[in-house]
């Protein structure tokens, strides 16, 4: 199981400096890989008919493709993961030419993954139908694998028209798309189209009949289960290394390939203490 590290987005601050340092110290302590989460607009609390949810506008989130972009450019080995990007807020064509170009920047260590989300507000403000985001979703991830390996496609879907073109320079490997949230349209969904699940719980009973689903639907399809992937995540916040090492072999049971350890929330106020705190988890859990 690869250990990787959630990027503290709302702690991190602004300083490229500090993202910089970050980055190479998740690096230099050996994660394997980088999540990143996303989302494009926080609602205001104060709106007409108020607003509940888990972040807001007062929640901070670095936009992933130029943030990775960046970090790209500063570190050689660690993975760039997405977890998750909302697909269908997105413009297909110019995602697909975005994420090709991290993917050819960073020598192909971009892994995309991608949800619908649960932020109607947000949906809004994008002009995109919210009711439609999973048949959306569904087929942009087709599209953006035609858009990455074809000179030329004429494509004409629900949603999208592309007569005759694509995009130039594509990836010189396929970009691994793997689908993050709970619900049973997306377990089909990424049972039939992912290269890999990321689970919103924990490892638990949930988790696992989700995993069981996912397999049979897979080897239904003919298609392989031991290429595919699940990203899992672990918290740092009210630990310690017993409690860590007793979660992570949890996920080891189950079958998890990959395991971010999330600093954030833990009162934290600088690079230095986050790496620190991610450095006493992979220890512990290792």
């Amino acid at each position: 199981m690869q250990l990787g590290a959630v990027l503290p987005h709302n702690e991190i601050g602004t300083d490229p400096g500090a993202m910089k340092a970050y980055a190479q110290g998740v690096e230099a302590i050996g994660f394997t890989h980088i999540l990143l989460y996303d989302h494009v607009l926080g609602a205001d609390p104060n709106r007409p008919g108020g607003f509940s949810g888990p972040y807001d506008k007062d929640i901070a989130f670095h936009e992933p493709m130029t943030t990775f972009a960046f970090i790209a450019a500063v570190t050689q080995t660690v993975e760039l993961v997405t977890n998750v990007l909302i697909l269908p807020q997105r413009q297909s064509a110019l995602l697909a030419k975005q994420a090709a170009e991290v993917a050819i920047l960073s020598e192909n260590r971009l892994r995309l993954g991608v949800g619908t989300g649960w932020n109607q507000v947000e949906y809004e403000s994008l002009n995109v139908p919210f009711a439609q985001r999973g048949k959306r979703q569904e087929e942009q991830v087709k599209l953006l694998r035609m858009l990455w390996q074809e000179d030329s496609l004429d494509f004409d879907g629900e949603f999208h028209r592309i007569p005759l073109a694509s995009i130039n320079p594509r990836p010189s490997q396929p970009i691994p798309i793997w689908f993050g949230g709970a619900a049973p349209a997306l377990i089909d969904r990424a049972a039939r189209l992912g290269d890999g699940w990321m689970p919103l719980g924990g490892p638990n009973d949930a988790s696992r009949e989700m995993l069981a689903a996912l397999q049979a639907k897979r080897e239904a399809a003919g298609l392989s289960w031991e290429q595919f992937g699940v990203q899992a995540q672990a918290m740092f916040a009210g630990g310690d290394p017993e409690r860590w090492k007793k979660h992570a072999d949890r996920w080891r049971g189950l079958g998890a390939t990959h395991l971010a350890v999330r600093t954030d929330s833990a009162g934290f106020d600088s690079v230095e203490q986050h790496l620190q705190a991610a450095q006493a988890y992979k220890e512990a859990v290792s």
